[in-house]
């Protein structure tokens, strides 16, 4: 009796492993006898028995799961012999236990992985672990994910169990396996943010036709409507700013400006730099520069906290800007810089 529950135990944990996972019934065997041919030789060692210079196979029932190991001199097919210590059978039941465990876990984190494969580039909703020095540690439901320093938004506070969204940003091969890397700082989490509360975007009759972002300080994002009677700023702003509110809460107090996509580069350079008035734009489209005037009243705006308004709006606009104070504007300034 005792046998046949064995036998039905065995071929029934291989059957429920290659149907269920889909795993090949011969490289699970195939990885149980190396399983068995290791255990052996690990437990010769420790008797003091020499296994270097020896080849091994093994005999195994593939149904009851019994094995007899095999054993001959290297070179020496001729000479083989069996090999099987006593009470091997016990030592051979919980390696193939062992086995049988970690290929499920295996298939279990490959099946894993393919869900969120697929899911690369979307948001998802994660409860923070630990830290690894600055890196950060994330459940993510199925699995644990990792926002490395690079990813996180500088100054931003995070403590374990606090949960936040993050960025699927991508899935990568490491030496310990595939690891799902997550990121806040990246611009494409704020368009993700944007498309889950403006409707308009994730319908498609407003599209983002462009970011800047310096993580946790300041974005600039570029928004178009082809569709007649939709405001494409508005559509972002929200009632009462609504909309651009529950983004910046988001972001941690990120500052977020919407501009109007432009097709002339004059335009677009100007509403980037907005609500500044420019006195005129010069383009040299060679060098892709844009020269740039403004009333010295409005310079320091133009130019922003440690240039950050003229770096985002260059980074958006794809044209090196250049803001130069309109001297027109202060007659007395230009005359006595002409004496």
């Amino acid at each position: 009796m005792a046998g046949s529950v064995k036998r039905t135990e065995f071929s029934q944990a291989l059957k429920a492993i290659t149907q269920e996972r889909g795993l090949d019934a011969d490289v699970i065997l195939e990885t149980i006898k190396q399983a068995y041919i290791a255990a052996y030789k690990r437990d010769a060692k420790e008797r003091g028995e020499e296994v270097e210079d020896f080849e091994y196979d093994v005999e195994m029932d593939s149904v009851s799961g019994e094995a007899k190991i095999i054993a001959w001199p290297e070179g020496t097919p001729d000479k083989k012999r069996d090999v099987t210590p006593p009470g091997f059978g016990r030592i051979a039941a919980q390696t193939a236990k062992q086995v049988i465990h970690q290929k499920i876990r295996e298939a279990e984190k490959g099946a894993i992985m393919d869900e969120f494969n697929g899911r690369v580039g979307t948001l998802v909703s994660g409860m923070i672990l630990r830290f690894d020095g600055p890196n950060v540690r994330v459940d993510i439901g199925r699995t644990e994910a990792l926002m490395p320093a690079g990813e996180r938004i500088p100054n931003e506070r995070l403590n374990p169990s606090q949960r936040l969204t993050f960025l699927l940003k991508s899935i990568e091969d490491t030496p310990r396996g595939k690891q799902i890397v997550l990121s806040r700082s990246d611009p494409q989490f704020v368009e993700k943010i944007f498309a889950r509360e403006v409707p308009e975007i994730m319908s498609g009759s407003v599209v983002i036709r462009g970011i800047a972002r310096e993580a946790g300080v300041r974005t600039k994002l570029a928004v178009h409507s082809e569709q007649t009677g939709v405001d494409p700023v508005g559509s972002c702003v929200g009632q009462k700013g609504v909309r651009v509110q529950a983004v910046t809460n988001e972001l941690g107090g990120e500052r977020v400006d919407i501009i109007p996509w432009a097709d002339g580069d004059e335009e677009f350079i100007k509403a980037a730099l907005a609500p500044v008035e420019l006195s005129s734009i010069k383009l040299n489209k060679k060098k892709k520069t844009a020269v740039v005037r403004a009333p010295e009243d409005q310079l320091s705006l133009a130019i922003g906290k440690d240039g950050q308004n003229v770096r985002l709006s260059s980074q958006l606009t794809g044209w090196k800007i250049e803001v130069e104070s309109d001297v027109k504007a202060k007659p007395k300034k230009e005359k006595s810089k002409a004496v």
